[in-house]
């Protein structure tokens, strides 16, 4: 089963919010959207799920269009959150889940688990507005996947959650992919797609600016992250023949370097003025990619 987004155009008026996507993502995939605000990652969530009509190109998962009909497979947790704050947990999402299919037994069973994985069985019988943010976004997240869809679209999930909540809920979404959901997912850290996708497309003004594997995206971005540390002045460096950007750590520098030779050449220059403790290259980060790509800091 593979979702398919092909030559997908979406225009409001004038303004061209998508500029002809076109990404092929299979099953059991964790495929990663980066883009600054208004880059057009929410817009293509809501076409995928059927909620907007592409102006022009397909979306297609297993082959078929996606409607009403395939509702049922698809799990959705938005950027904005949406739960009823005078309703119960049960209430709420039993009722969620029997919109998608389920039966009131299968649903509340299914419930009692996550809130146990979630150490918060407490829970089943609050009111949404009686739980702090962070809380409320777990139940978010869990009526997303309380009907075990094949196709989960996750926007911002981890946004405004503690570091042991970021932690529980990628566990989380983790074991959800190796269990056969595909899963799409835009986050504001770049550190949680680089580590839980294969898979990317960095997005700007609509239009897709970088596509493919992860592994391959930085091979062929060529530039890498060189760490010194040591007990002398390295500031210098910065200004090192081949190196692109640089600043100063609090033990050394970290150096932006044109290729990989250039390391070799700064480690000649350094070698005999001092104790180094640290000289490592590293491949390039997606924030790196992203800055020279989009022209500017994700953040």
């Amino acid at each position: 089963m593979v979702l398919d987004i092909k030559n997908v155009t979406k225009n409001f008026g004038k303004f061209t919010a998508v500029d002809d996507l076109s990404i092929s993502i299979p099953e059991k995939e964790m495929f990663g959207f980066l883009g600054a605000n208004g880059a057009g990652k929410t817009t293509t969530f809501r076409m995928i799920l059927g909620l907007l009509n592409p102006s022009s190109g397909n979306i297609t998962w297993d082959g078929d269009r996606i409607d009403y009909s395939t509702s049922r497979i698809i799990g959705y947790l938005p950027e904005e959150r949406g739960l009823y704050p005078k309703l119960k947990v049960r209430e709420q999402l039993v009722y969620l889940a029997r919109l998608r299919g389920m039966n009131k037994n299968e649903a509340v069973k299914e419930l009692e688990y996550w809130l146990t994985r979630f150490k918060v069985p407490e829970y089943m019988d609050k009111k949404v507005e009686e739980l702090s943010k962070g809380n409320q976004q777990k139940i978010q997240f869990i009526a997303a996947v309380l009907h075990k869809p094949k196709l989960l679209i996750l926007d911002e999930p981890f946004s405004g959650l503690d570091p042991v909540n970021v932690e529980q809920l990628k566990k989380a979404v983790l074991d959800l992919k190796e269990s056969g959901t595909t899963i799409v997912f835009s986050s504001h850290r770049m550190e949680h797609v680089e580590e839980m996708c294969e898979h990317l497309c960095i997005m700007h003004k609509g239009k897709p600016v970088v596509h493919g594997a992860l592994r391959e995206i930085k091979r062929a971005f060529g530039k890498k992250n060189l760490v010194i540390h040591g007990d002398f002045d390295l500031e210098y460096l910065i200004q090192f023949p081949g190196v692109i950007r640089g600043k100063k750590t609090t033990e050394g520098v970290r150096l932006q370097i044109e290729k990989e030779s250039i390391a070799s050449d700064i480690l000649k220059s350094i070698v005999h003025k001092g104790f180094i403790s640290k000289f490592e290259l590293e491949e390039p980060s997606l924030n790196d990619i992203f800055i020279e790509k989009v022209g500017a800091s994700y953040e």
